[in-house]
């Protein structure tokens, strides 16, 4: 993305509309402004301060509201979201005082904040699993089974993502830069399976094989891309979490983070030279 930081301000004659900035840049955190009697939702732990205006309650379920199914329903939006290996609980902020209060939350990694309205996008967003980071009260926060049993196994995100619904905006957390691509229909992109972060529904979703037998085992970009069929926006991040988590634990290696002496033609002897052993 092009323009950093991300604000936006509210339209006039838009009720649910929340005020926004992101701020930094590869460490960002989303500044939220909500109006009296507005809300916001977040993921358990996200919040960096708020204005003591806002009330704080933790929620069972997606925080989206209770549209009548009573605790069956909170069991069903709980249970959608233990599918993805998120918290069962959410947290909704609320701003119970006068004039305008402030809220903030922040990415627990490095990378950035999109801010999406699922207005403009047809109502719908499907990400990675641990994609959601907060959004306007009623967006509801569901999952998405992937229909091809290749693609499930195989896709970098197993069977299940995450289906955000609704019609306000949501901030979505992405590792290291994004890039977003609009794709013409019939128009085809390979990307790493990690790599992909998030795409519209009318984006056909499948694997293809990277190439030859030596190209699979290599060429060092694993067995198969996604491949991505428009019409439909996908949106591609440059460093998903789980290559950054793999590096720095074969970083680490077997003694547990200690300084290996990269570096060093002296190796263990220079740790201990060193003062590191």
């Amino acid at each position: 993305m092009t323009t950093s930081p991300w604000t936006h301000r509210r339209r006039s004659g838009v009720a649910d509309d929340v005020d926004f900035e992101i701020k930094g840049q590869e460490l960002q955190f989303v500044e939220i402004e909500l109006d009296p009697g507005e809300s916001a939702v977040a993921e358990a732990g996200a919040m960096v301060w708020k204005d003591a205006s806002i009330e704080m309650t933790t929620v069972f379920g997606d925080g989206s509201g209770d549209a009548g199914g009573g605790f069956m329903g909170k069991l069903l939006g709980a249970g959608k979201r233990l599918v993805t290996s998120e918290n069962l609980f959410t947290t909704v902020f609320t701003h119970h005082g006068r004039g305008k209060a402030r809220v903030a939350f922040a990415s627990p990694t490095p990378g950035s904040i999109l801010p999406l309205n699922l207005a403009d996008l047809g109502g719908t967003l499907i990400c990675q699993k641990d994609a959601f980071l907060a959004a306007a009260k009623g967006v509801s926060i569901g999952v998405q089974f992937q229909r091809r049993v290749m693609t499930g196994l195989f896709g970098g995100e197993g069977f299940v993502m995450q289906r955000l619904d609704g019609d306000g905006w949501v901030f979505v957390q992405m590792g290291g830069t994004v890039v977003e691509r609009e794709l013409r229909h019939g128009e085809e992109l390979h990307v790493d399976t990690g790599c992909l972060a998030a795409y519209t529904p009318s984006i056909d979703f499948d694997l293809v094989t990277v190439g030859g037998i030596r190209t699979m085992f290599s060429g060092g970009e694993g067995v198969f891309f996604a491949r991505l069929r428009g019409p439909g926006k996908v949106w591609i991040q440059s460093l998903p979490f789980s290559r950054l988590a793999g590096r720095m634990l074969a970083a680490a290696g077997s003694r547990g983070g200690q300084n290996r002496g990269e570096g060093s033609a002296l190796g263990s002897l220079g740790d201990w030279i060193g003062g590191n052993d």
